[in-house]
């Protein structure tokens, strides 16, 4: 009777224990709910000046990668020992 009231006791310890690491009860500065999603407040819109250095930065982005030359086909050591058309 003893051991069958342990090993319950034991079940339920173990199974709250798992339930209360998957709350969100963190203490933070931002609001919690009891969703898995955290609710996170919206970022102010971008100011002029950000808009545009991101500009910016996609411009120098683009110029790069034009720079970068193009892919080299692979090097193949057997392209030359196999043919274009297969067997027939």
């Amino acid at each position: 009777m003893l051991a069958r009231f342990v090993c319950a006791s034991v079940a339920v310890v173990l199974i709250a224990g798992t339930a209360a690491a998957q709350s969100n009860s963190n203490s933070g500065s931002a609001p919690q709910s009891n969703l898995s999603v955290p609710i996170v407040p919206q970022a102010a819109p971008p100011t002029r000046e950000q808009l545009e250095r991101q500009k910016a930065l996609d411009s120098a982005y683009e110029a790069t990668m034009r720079k970068v030359p193009d892919k080299k086909s692979s090097a193949d050591p057997w392209g030359d020992l196999r043919s274009a058309k297969g067997k027939q």
